[in-house]
């Protein structure tokens, strides 16, 4: 796995043994860099479900002003700290919170942290056909104070796999929609309310 574009292209990313992580594919991550364009330049990041920090790192190399990456595992939590290094990039631009996801993001909503770009691509749910989905993609989705944590004109990038189908609720519109191979991912702005 490496960074695909911007001033830290071509680094190798350290990514942890295992089955705990599935960081985003190289080509699912050109594929959405290249739909978010300019919007990466000078944004304020989060990234939910950060694992080894790939997207956010993707976005300091593509000019993000900062990035604050939510990780449960602290083991998770030092390869993205290892990255973020590796990549060269000044310990001051990037936050790590290891915590639960869902923690994260009340703390952050009742503190008033505004973001430009909110990623989160979390581990897959299960095929969920004839039920609504149980998926962490599903609950963040759900997750009716994520919305509070985006800047106006802010845009959460929320990935999930095919076979797990979300209801997106009223409180976000979906923008966009890019599917390659078993991975969608969604593009989704609050719903003007």
């Amino acid at each position: 796995m490496r960074i695909t574009g911007g001033n830290a292209a071509r680094r190798i990313l350290k990514v942890p043994k295992g089955l705990a992580v599935r960081p985003t594919p190289d080509l699912v991550k050109q594929a959405v860099f290249n739909s978010l364009g300019n919007r990466v330049a000078g944004a304020r990041v989060l990234e939910l479900f950060a694992g080894t920090g790939a997207l956010s790192l993707e976005c300091l190399s593509r000019g993000a002003a900062s990035a604050v990456c939510v990780e449960k595992s602290a083991r998770h939590a030092d390869v993205l700290r290892h990255n973020c290094a590796v990549a060269g990039f000044s310990p001051g631009v990037l936050q790590v919170r290891v915590q639960d996801v869902f923690t994260a993001v009340g703390q952050l909503a009742e503190t008033g942290e505004v973001f430009d770009l909110v990623l989160a691509d979390p581990p897959y749910g299960e095929k969920n056909l004839g039920r609504r989905s149980t998926s962490l993609a599903q609950q963040a989705l759900d997750d009716a104070r994520l919305p509070q944590l985006l800047a106006p004109g802010g845009l959460l990038v929320l990935g999930h796999t095919k076979r797990d189908t979300l209801m997106i609720p009223e409180f976000w519109h979906e923008v966009r929609k890019l599917k390659h191979g078993d991975s969608i991912m969604l593009f989704l702005t609050p719903a003007a309310g």
